[in-house]
């Protein structure tokens, strides 16, 4: 990818390097990180070099009566404007520089006290604009949003403090072919979604060709979102159990299995530490009365943590299950946790995922098994 903002804006830092420079880079950070732990050759999963973003924001600089979409400075002391960002895919390209065009010619309606725009799109072109005020929003501003659903052949939202305006829907429907499936998603412009559609894919089936070789039982999953990795390995468990804190994901994640007539998922809204505390009967919660954690006969888990990693009970908790797959947007707390996990487990297959090209940002996943 080039891009003529490469250096001044701090959206992308490694663009001295080349893509294939980059992976190199990052593939010997991750190993000498999980190097105590795994002596194999990672498996490196690349992305596409440019149009791979599927959710960016942008901020909106105001200057005179123009509008211009701006990024953060490389010294991250400022903001610069930009004219092109070819990082983020087709479907936002086509209509970004479109919208920006029809803020500057349109009335003061469009522009006043407008702070920032997000976009998120599919690989099958649907798009959900949001546009984030510093006031409140009327009807006037409706109608000319309006405008812009029906002429960019998109869906248009509105926010300000305490308000929210739908004009259409507040989500895109993503499709996916995964592992000889097609899955749909729907993605909420509130929840949060993998950013990167080609190396999502990868990432769930790499999960998948773990989960197929554990054989027949139950699954667990925590931080499940909207069932990005659940719904695809649903099909090699008799039963699963995936929690989730957030829920506006579990209403996501509902709405997904039916979307895709899975019907062997149960979604409880627990966080990892009270998923930890129901499943060891330390706590009884009323949002699972209708669940019988007893039936669960877990073989596999799946994690997927935030940067911070595993507390100290979910780790606990997932030491007690034969399979992990452990999926991580922070290579070193992996390794911390690797620490602990690998005293009763084996890592058997590790990974790297290139979700954010031209970054430092590197996810990972290692699979263990239980020593015998």
């Amino acid at each position: 990818m080039n891009c003529k903002h490469f250096g001044s804006c701090g959206s992308c830092g490694l663009y001295a390097l080349s893509y294939d420079e980059q992976l190199q880079q990052k593939e010997q950070s991750v190993s000498a990180l999980l190097a105590p732990f795994y002596e194999e050759k990672l498996e490196v999963f690349d992305s596409p070099s440019s149009h791979y973003r599927a959710r960016s924001e942008f901020r909106i600089w105001h200057d005179g009566d123009r509008c211009d979409y701006a990024m953060g400075n490389a010294t991250k002391d400022g903001a610069i404007n930009i004219d092109e960002c070819p990082k983020v895919i087709k479907p936002i390209e086509k209509r970004m520089w479109k919208l920006l065009e029809m803020i500057n010619a349109s009335t003061e309606v469009l522009k006043r006290k407008l702070f920032a725009v997000e976009f998120l799109a599919t690989t099958t072109d649907e798009c959900l604009v949001t546009m984030l005020y510093h006031r409140k929003l009327d009807d006037t501003w409706s109608e000319e949003a309006k405008e812009i659903e029906t002429l960019l052949d998109c869906k248009v939202m509105g926010r300000s403090r305490k308000q929210k305006v739908i004009l259409s829907d507040e989500f895109v429907t993503e499709k996916l072919d995964i592992d000889g499936k097609t899955f749909s998603y729907v993605e909420y412009e509130s929840g949060f979604t993998q950013p990167n559609p080609v190396v999502n894919v990868k990432m769930i089936e790499w999960a998948i060709k773990q989960a197929k070789t554990t054989g027949e039982g139950d699954f667990l999953e925590a931080y499940c979102g909207l069932g990005n990795f659940t719904l695809p390995l649903s099909y090699y468990f008799d039963k699963v159990l995936a929690t989730e804190i957030s829920k506006n994901s579990i209403n996501a994640a509902l709405k997904n299995c039916e979307l895709n007539h899975i019907s062997n998922i149960t979604f409880a809204r627990l966080s990892a530490e009270e998923m930890t505390d129901a499943l060891q009967g330390e706590r009884v919660f009323n949002r699972l009365r209708h669940i019988d954690l007893q039936s669960y006969n877990f073989s596999t888990v799946l994690v997927d943590p935030p940067r911070a990693g595993l507390d100290d009970a979910s780790r606990e908790l997932i030491m007690t299950i034969d399979n992990i797959i452990y999926i991580s947007c922070n290579p070193e707390t992996l390794a911390r946790d690797l620490v602990t996990l690998t005293k009763t487990h084996k890592v058997v297959e590790a990974a790297m995922y290139d979700q954010f090209p031209h970054t430092p940002h590197v996810e990972s996943g290692v699979f263990l098994v239980k020593r015998a």
